[in-house]
């Protein structure tokens, strides 16, 4: 039975993780819109093109060459879809009603990852990785043994994300409450919305996650 949900919630919250847990295990398909437009402008197709075009002037790709790549996708028919990073906007969010309705899929769920801002802040500050073996540690839940030198390859090429600091990250999260919290009251208002924890453990969160979409 194939399920298309989409998954809500500020940076960090966990969307990328959860989506790749579906990935693995149901065989759903990850759309994410960063990923569609990177794979489009390699394509060399049409729309491929277009959206080259757009990009190569430094401009955003409209809402339509969007929805014209899902629309591809679409066609390709998976054991469900996944929706990561879209919709963003009130707009979007019609235009991908209006298109499930045009190819006879529906929007079986959408799940919101609630998370605790300050949490959240201290989770994403902390976060830091090997630059040799890709480990990912945090100063408070997950120290290295050793100071400055990685548990598992031992080298000290440790770094941080030039972002993950608590202001860019208030930053990033004040634009998604503005731009996302109005499609909260939207699907709540289609009965479509679930909420999870965002910050309990990995298994727990997908747990979670699996409940709503097996309903």
């Amino acid at each position: 039975m194939s399920v298309n949900i989409i998954l809500l919630g500020p940076p960090g919250a966990g969307k990328g993780t959860q989506a790749r847990r579906l990935v693995e295990g149901r065989g759903m398909v990850q759309l994410s819109t960063g990923d569609m437009l990177r794979e489009a402008r390699s394509s060399g197709t049409e729309m491929g093109k277009r959206v080259a075009e757009v990009m190569d002037r430094g401009e955003l790709v409209t809402d339509e060459i969007v929805i014209g790549l899902i629309r591809e996708k679409l066609a390709e028919n998976g054991n469900g879809f996944i929706f990561d990073g879209f919709p963003r906007t009130l707009a979007q969010a019609d235009a991908l009603s209006a298109l499930l309705d045009e190819v006879g899929q529906n929007l079986d769920a959408v799940i919101e990852m609630r998370v605790d801002d300050a949490a959240l802040v201290r989770r994403i500050t902390g976060r830091f990785t090997c630059g040799n073996c890709g480990e990912v540690y945090h100063d408070e839940t997950k120290p290295t043994q050793k100071p400055g030198v990685c548990d598992v390859c031992g080298s000290t090429d440790l770094r941080r994300r030039a972002d993950d600091n608590e202001e860019s990250l208030r930053t990033r999260l004040l634009e998604y409450y503005k731009k996302t919290s109005p499609l909260i009251g939207y699907y709540y208002a289609k009965d479509k919305l679930s909420h999870v924890d965002g910050l309990g453990e990995i298994g727990d969160v997908a747990k979670s996650i699996a409940e709503i979409v097996d309903r």
